[in-house]
């Protein structure tokens, strides 16, 4: 995965509806056609770091298989991190694009 995607990625899968950590793993996987993996080891420190910075919120819930698991929220000041996020994302990929192009 491409460096400092991670962010944008959880807060864009959050956008449409609360999910847990293995859910929205699933899901990127799901929609990235089997190309983006997000490892465990990541996703959680990710997540946790989002908390703190108020980008996300959590409660405790029931998953699908009935175990016990957080479920992610995104929060305003996360949808305005997804937009600076993304922003940063285009202006890198612009810029990488320029260099690699063809002359």
């Amino acid at each position: 995965m491409p460096p400092g995607t991670l962010y944008m990625l959880i807060l864009k899968t959050l956008q449409k509806s609360s999910l847990h950590g293995y859910a929205i793993a699933q899901r990127i996987h799901l929609i990235s056609d089997d190309v983006l993996r997000i490892e465990e080891g990541s996703m959680y420190p990710a997540l946790q770091r989002m908390l703190i910075k108020g980008w996300v919120t959590s409660e405790w819930g029931e998953s699908e298989t009935g175990r016990r698991v957080r479920f992610y929220k995104i929060t305003a000041e996360g949808r305005k991190q997804l937009g600076n996020e993304v922003s940063e994302y285009d202006r890198v990929t612009r810029a990488i694009y320029k260099v690699i192009e063809p002359s």
